[in-house]
């Protein structure tokens, strides 16, 4: 399918594209369609290690050290086929209706990595190259859901889908493609006119996507946090500077645009460092017409197991882990996690009320969590 192309201002030159030093090539993957194109972006962007596995089983990722092993399987793409079990859509509350995975893993170095806690073995990007088995779903869960679609307050946006549980997948995109084709088919109407794709990212290579005629049908988040903060804990990931250009650029072509202030953490200073963070948004966005804005708010947290891996993959952070200064908070299947304490978080959801509108009133906040 041939993208249509729409007019745009220039598109400043990404800070940060992640190739990998290997591809590796499972079996069942190896005669898709979307293989080939994976491996022609790859080829293009100078990948000469790429290995055409015997079977399904992905192996040389473990080292002698853990962190031998976490820089292994940085380092590589992993081209699978996502399982049946993968293709089911599962509800992804606060965010979106449905959750779609196009791949699992991300290149980025976050030392308070979400993921930490939730994929099993070496944290390797895995691409799914049954990309038509994938997004097949999009047209069977039109019209079901109970985030956005059919309600008041955000049916406008249709029946929605989440790109971005357990990827990056602008982060990939570079070598996959599979992004660009998602908001293409979609924008085509080829899975029906009312539903949308969702994604987060924190990279700000976009030049392709700025010139989809995506149909204002896929909402680009860009995650983001004060900027001491991002300097700090976001390791291979685009500066600040480049995602809130990239988001202007996006938001110039048409794209429903959104903040995703993640993971908002109580430290000495945090409501300057904040305030520093939306008066660079405001700059930004500043007389982009037709803005359409919203915002998502996450406090940090982690779990036991999420802490446990953290450690392991930067030993050195200086990342506030304390159970000690935390409240604990269990979920319905007894799990456990560590929040910041009721009169903490009271304190930092009425700032952000209060100066969210007052700085950025053109950004509604979807939710606080």
């Amino acid at each position: 399918m041939s993208a249509a192309t729409i007019d745009l201002p220039a598109t400043p030159t990404p800070s940060r594209i992640w190739t990998p030093k290997r591809v590796l090539v499972t079996r069942s993957a190896a005669d898709l369609p979307h293989t080939a194109e994976i491996l022609r972006r790859c080829d293009a962007a100078g990948v000469g290690d790429v290995t055409m596995l015997a079977n399904d089983r992905l192996t040389g990722l473990r080292g002698e050290t853990e962190r031998e092993t976490y820089a292994r399987s940085k380092t590589t793409l992993a081209v699978v086929v996502a399982p049946p079990s993968q293709l089911k859509p599962q509800p992804i509350p606060p965010s979106a209706d449905w959750r779609i995975d196009l791949a699992k893993g991300c290149p980025a170095h976050c030392q308070y990595c979400y993921l930490a806690g939730s994929l099993s073995g070496p944290p390797v990007t895995r691409v799914y190259a049954n990309l038509d088995d994938v997004l097949a779903p999009i047209a069977t869960h039109a019209g079901r859901g109970t985030i956005t679609s059919g309600t008041q307050a955000r049916g406008h946006e249709g029946t929605t889908f989440e790109l971005s549980c357990y990827t990056d997948p602008l982060g990939i995109e570079h070598v996959t493609g599979s992004l660009a084709e998602a908001v293409r088919r979609v924008g085509a109407g080829r899975y029906g006119d009312d539903v949308s794709l969702r994604f987060t990212t924190k990279f700000d290579d976009v030049a392709e996507l700025a010139g989809l005629d995506h149909r204002r049908r896929s909402r680009v988040r860009f995650s983001v946090n004060a900027p001491d903060l991002a300097r700090r804990f976001d390791g291979g990931t685009a500066p600040l500077a480049g995602r809130l250009s990239a988001l202007r650029t996006l938001a110039q072509a048409g794209y429903p645009v959104g903040l995703t202030i993640a993971p908002v953490m109580a430290y000495a200073g945090w409501q300057a460092g904040y305030g520093d963070l939306l008066d660079q948004v405001g700059t930004a966005v500043a007389g982009v017409p037709d803005l359409d804005l919203t915002a998502e708010i996450i406090t940090h947290r982690f779990t036991p197991a999420s802490k446990d891996v953290l450690l392991g993959w930067y030993p050195q952070t200086k990342l506030e882990m304390d159970e000690d200064v935390r409240t604990q908070k269990r979920s319905k299947f007894g799990g456990v996690k560590y929040v910041y304490p009721r009169a903490t978080m009271a304190e930092m959801r009425a700032w952000f009320t209060t100066e969210l509108p007052s700085r950025l009133p053109a950004a509604p906040l979807l939710y606080w969590t």
